[in-house]
């Protein structure tokens, strides 16, 4: 019961700092994105998403104010990679053969 305690509290505190911090990340291109403009082959690449994305510009377009979105978008980023983890872990994880112990 211990261990699930923790990964809540692990992902409530991720949850807490994506939502909080992300709406103050930088809005300057990283660091690979600069080097390709400087290098001048940024455009080469260029294109069309070949499927769009649910939240373009780490925004929520529903949302108007774009500190907000932000926040969310970094909450609903948090929450689905928790998920995807959980998932994998679950499946990795297997059964236990039925009268075994409980590890926590």
């Amino acid at each position: 019961m211990r261990s699930v305690l923790w990964t809540v509290l692990g992902v409530c505190l991720a949850c807490a700092i994506a939502l909080g911090l992300a709406p103050f990340a930088s809005e300057s291109p990283d660091g690979l994105e600069t080097v390709a403009k400087g290098a001048g082959f940024a455009e080469r690449f260029e294109a069309p998403p070949t499927v769009a994305s649910p939240m373009p510009d780490y925004t929520v377009p529903a949302v108007q104010n774009e500190r907000i979105g932000t926040g969310l978008a970094g909450l609903i980023g948090a929450l689905a990679t928790a998920a995807i983890v959980a998932a994998v872990g679950w499946l990795l994880a297997g059964r236990r053969p039925p009268g075994s112990p409980r590890r926590d």
